[in-house]
């Protein structure tokens, strides 16, 4: 056991002194924190302003296009070729252009709108136009038919459905659904990065022959489990130093860089100050209490879920599914010399990861059904499915199950790659296939 300990230690701290791992534990926060900051940021920051010219001929949407921060609307009265040729001058973005329909019959309108644009104009800005002027259409429409439209709104009903647990407790699809996504998805990623390093390490060590001389001293399989523990350590800390700062880069960038300016814009060479240019706020206390009550909600979502079981299950599958695959990783590196063996070796073991990952989409949709039961606790896709149903609700009696057997087949894996890597680690020079890997398990001490 001693020496199993002096192997970790060796593996964590040769590893952590690395400039590679000083220099991705810091690119890796300012990647992480930088993605999701630059969503806050960009659509702060986004502050090009685009100036529509409106050219009505139906004089029906004179006043219907409303400004925002992004978009004001302007009507205009003049030639649409004018217009076209000195759009520049003015200042415009774009024009929208709306020719009277035949006959005067609004149906006719719905295909003859077009809008000119300096450049591709965004899905918001046409999506805006193309709202506004349903709206109208939808309106006169209802008007020639006889039809109320304040009636036909009043009719049509918005249903929300609350979810809640047989305690009567409320409960958010959407936030287990993220929480336990997301955490599927850490444990597939940090399986797959830190199992190929074990790989790599063991193929290294032994191109090297750096392993004749440490397999002196110690038994291959203590080299093993070392090495195996050694670096999933090293995975652990780095990335509790990632949730760490990355947390620290969020947080700094969301409190100081949260306001930005809006400059003015010109119109025909006049300045031009609208509310359009300012960030929207509630016109009434309903709108504020509206708001209010959905941040409440979210906020009681959020303390609703349990934590200590997510975390814990979290921290035990992220470890278990890293020792249980890294083992056979480990047998891998030891059975080829040249990374181009690996291929043939890689497949069997990548299939269940990548059959756990898909299953997860079919598990979101049905967290207790017999697909989800069942991957959950096949030790080879517990790992991630598990983790996708816990936020769920998973009967405690699942959940250990699911632990039991991921320990047992750690054990299983463990003793299947230590076979493979007593006499892999030694073997050189020798094209290694199934049938070869098969006699070397057989192998008695």
């Amino acid at each position: 056991m001693n020496k199993i300990f002096l192997i970790i230690k060796r593996e964590y701290l040769t590893r952590v002194r690395k400039r590679s791992f000083i220099v991705m534990t810091i690119l890796g926060p300012l990647l992480f924190g930088g993605l999701a900051s630059s969503v806050f940021l960009l659509d702060k920051a986004d502050t090009e302003h685009h100036i529509i010219a409106v050219l009505d001929e139906t004089h029906v949407f004179e006043g219907k296009f409303k400004n925002d921060e992004r978009l004001t609307f302007i009507s205009f009265n003049e030639n649409l070729d004018s217009l076209r040729k000195h759009s520049s001058e003015k200042g415009l973005s774009g024009i929208l252009y709306i020719p009277r329909p035949k006959d005067e019959n609004m149906e006719n309108l719905e295909k003859g709108i077009t809008l000119y644009s300096q450049s591709n104009p965004g899905f918001e800005t046409l999506q805006k136009i193309r709202s506004t002027i349903e709206k109208e259409v939808n309106a006169a429409k209802y008007i020639a038919a006889g039809i109320d439209e304040k009636k036909l709104s009043s009719i049509k009903t918005d249903i929300e459905i609350q979810t809640k647990d047989m305690t009567n407790k409320e409960t958010s699809t959407g936030l287990t659904t993220g929480l336990g996504f997301g955490g599927g998805i850490l444990i597939y990623f940090f399986i797959f990065l830190y199992g190929v390093q074990v790989m790599r390490g063991v193929m290294e060590e032994k191109t090297n022959r750096i392993v004749e001389v440490i397999a002196s001293s110690v038994k291959p399989f203590q080299l093993m489990m070392g090495k195996i523990i050694g670096v999933g350590l090293v995975g652990l800390t780095q990335f509790l130093l990632w949730v760490i700062l990355s947390g620290v880069i969020v947080s700094y960038v969301s409190s100081n860089f949260g306001h930005v300016k809006v400059s003015h814009h010109q119109v025909d060479g006049h300045s031009k100050t609208s509310t359009a240019f300012q960030p929207i706020e509630p016109d009434n206390d309903v709108a504020a209490a509206a708001q209010s009550k959905s941040m409440n909600k979210f906020s009681f979502f959020v303390e609703s879920i349990n934590y200590p079981v997510i975390f814990f299950s979290f921290l035990f599958f992220f470890l278990g599914g890293y020792l249980l695959y890294s083992a056979l990783f480990a047998a891998v590196g030891s059975a080829v010399e040249v990374d181009t063996d690996t291929q043939q070796f890689m497949l069997p073991i990548t299939i269940p990861l990548i059959l756990a990952y898909i299953a997860s989409i079919s598990v979101i949709n049905n967290p207790d059904g017999a697909l989800a039961f069942w991957f959950s606790i096949i030790p080879l896709t517990s790992p991630i499915v598990m983790m996708v149903r816990i936020p769920f609700g998973v009967p405690y009696w699942q959940i250990g199950l699911s632990m039991t057997l991921l320990v047992l087949g750690f054990i299983f894996t463990t003793w299947l790659a230590g076979k493979i890597y007593r006499v892999g680690i030694l073997m050189y020079g020798k094209k290694v296939s199934y049938r070869e890997l098969a006699k070397w398990i057989r192998y008695k001490n």
